[in-house]
């Protein structure tokens, strides 16, 4: 009689975690940040640019190993999308990577399980994940920054998510890019001299630019600068670097109109093909996450 009493508290106590995680999430649902169960991903295929993506949302990563599942019965799952099984997940921490506040020993959270074509669910039981999350709204409760923020914690794959979070938390590490600054050109004495440099705006103030150097008969070179001297021993970034990362990711497929607003139209013409130039150095961002 004792244990039936037992199960049955320990259930109803799993339901009122439930219900609670749920809504939460219904009220912090916004039309730019929709926080909603999340499936399992594995981490095979994300490039460097997927797991930047999550790490730099996440106020908190982890490393967990999967332990009760749950089946949210429709009634409780809410909308849920197709192919796919919500579940509430418990999960016990092995290694708190990121989290200034620390975090439970044991977390929860629900998620979406993809269903493979017969209806089934991966076996999520003791499998060991990373965790890209903030905190929920009670003790133990989280929630992940995405839909695919939950990826396999293969060795690799953790070291690459250190390496990455170090980086940003580094006291030189490269801002976020918000908007696109002046650009200024100067053409040389001779055809096909000229120099152009055009400033960013950063999430953080600090000054960062991009020049770009042509002379006659020698590949263009470009360099970027972050402070508000440019030095003559700039480089491009190395691309898979944090800094590749905030260019490669962060500028707009132009230079918009009002960066060249004070320029003539062959000076502005001359700027926007060495940003055309300097985006082809880069490279495409390399992103490949389908979810959000």
């Amino acid at each position: 009689m004792k244990q039936k009493s037992t199960i049955a508290l320990r259930k109803l106590a799993f339901l009122c975690l439930i219900s609670a995680a749920q809504s939460q999430i219904s009220v912090a649902q916004t039309p730019s940040s929709r926080l909603v169960a999340q499936p399992y991903e594995r981490a095979v295929g994300l490039s460097y640019a997927d797991v930047v993506d999550l790490a730099d949302a996440a106020p908190l990563v982890a490393q967990a190993r999967i332990g009760n599942i749950i089946k949210l019965r429709p009634e409780q799952a809410g909308t849920v999308p197709a192919g796919h099984q919500r579940v509430f997940i418990e999960a016990n921490v092995m290694t708190l990577i990121r989290g200034e506040g620390g975090i439970s020993p044991t977390v929860r959270y629900l998620y979406d399980a993809p269903l493979d074509g017969r209806g089934k669910m991966p076996k999520l039981k003791k499998a060991q994940v990373i965790l890209f999350a903030r905190p929920g709204g009670r003790p133990g409760e989280i929630q992940l920054v995405a839909r695919d923020a939950q990826i396999a914690a293969s060795p690799a794959e953790l070291d690459r998510v250190k390496t990455i979070l170090a980086d940003l938390i580094a006291n030189d590490a490269p801002p976020r890019i918000t908007a696109m600054g002046d650009a200024f050109h100067v053409a040389g004495t001779i055809a096909g001299e000229g120099e152009t440099q055009i400033f960013l705006r950063t999430e953080s103030g600090q000054p960062v630019s991009l020049s770009i150097l042509r002379r006659p008969g020698q590949e263009p070179r470009w360099a970027v600068a972050l402070g508000e001297i440019v030095d003559e021993a700039a480089r491009p970034p190395v691309r898979g670097s944090l800094l590749w990362y905030r260019l490669a990711c962060g500028l707009p497929a132009e230079l918009p109109a009002r960066s060249v607003r004070a320029l003539s139209g062959p000076d502005a013409e001359a700027a926007r093909a060495d940003y055309r130039f300097v985006l082809d150095a880069l490279g495409p961002c390399g992103r490949t996450r389908a979810a959000k």
